[in-house]
């Protein structure tokens, strides 16, 4: 049985006043890897940034995570992030800490208090991404890739049901979006669901899976052909 964790129906997202994407029908279920592709503009920020709450969903039924995302309340939106792991593009890492510091200062504001359980939570996540020894860095001791590894862990902190990766290899070189690449498909292989957004269809052939398009205002399911 297929086990939903988020479902658009019909529904319309704007930007700013202006209808991006119309009429969208999406399913992602638990354990699924999706790619969200599209030319630059055509809609693919507006629709993960609705995901996450940072655009409101104006017409049809969004579900995501248990929660509804047009009923959505701004004091609901701190409790549906801790439910998603969202990486960006450009790492958002705080520059003025280290890596370890960084990650518990993402526990101390979702409400970690254990100490202990806390300093084991980075190192976990930190194993997972391969960078167990970097906790004591600074992000600009760390290459780019390092840095979006770290982002990584970062989403992986409160054990989310949902990864939203929004161009997570957009300012890396071909090698190291592999590598990066090759991280976030262990983290699906070990049960997290990710929707990845990407320009990057080289990674679509090396690692196929389900694909929607953002095209002419519309989100579509595209078939893959095998090679």
């Amino acid at each position: 049985m297929p086990n939903p964790i988020l479902q658009l129906k019909n529904a319309s997202i704007y930007q700013g006043g202006s209808l991006v994407l119309s009429n969208v029908n999406v399913e992602v279920n638990k354990g699924d890897f999706v790619y969200l592709i599209g030319k630059t503009g055509s809609g693919k920020s507006s629709f993960m940034k609705t995901l996450y709450g940072d655009l409101t969903l104006a017409e049809g039924e969004g579900h995501i995570v248990d929660y509804n995302l047009k009923t959505l309340q701004e004091k609901d939106i701190p409790f549906l992030r801790r439910k998603l792991g969202v990486v960006f593009q450009d790492f958002k890492l705080l520059t003025d800490r280290t890596v370890k510091d960084n990650l518990l200062f993402v526990l101390k504001a979702t409400g970690w208090k254990d100490k202990t359980k806390m300093d084991n939570r980075v190192e976990e996540v930190l194993t997972k991404v391969d960078m167990k020894t970097k906790g004591f860095k600074f992000p600009h001791e760390l290459s780019g890739g390092e840095q979006q590894r770290i982002a990584i862990a970062r989403a992986l902190l409160n054990n989310p049901e949902l990864i939203l990766a929004d161009e997570p290899t957009g300012n890396l070189d071909p090698q190291t979006s592999v590598e990066v690449m090759e991280v976030l498909q262990d983290i699906n292989k070990n049960g997290n669901t990710i929707l990845m957004a990407t320009h990057d269809y080289a990674l679509l052939l090396k690692y196929p899976s389900k694909t929607l398009k953002c095209d002419n205002n519309e989100v579509y399911e595209v078939v893959q052909r095998k090679a």
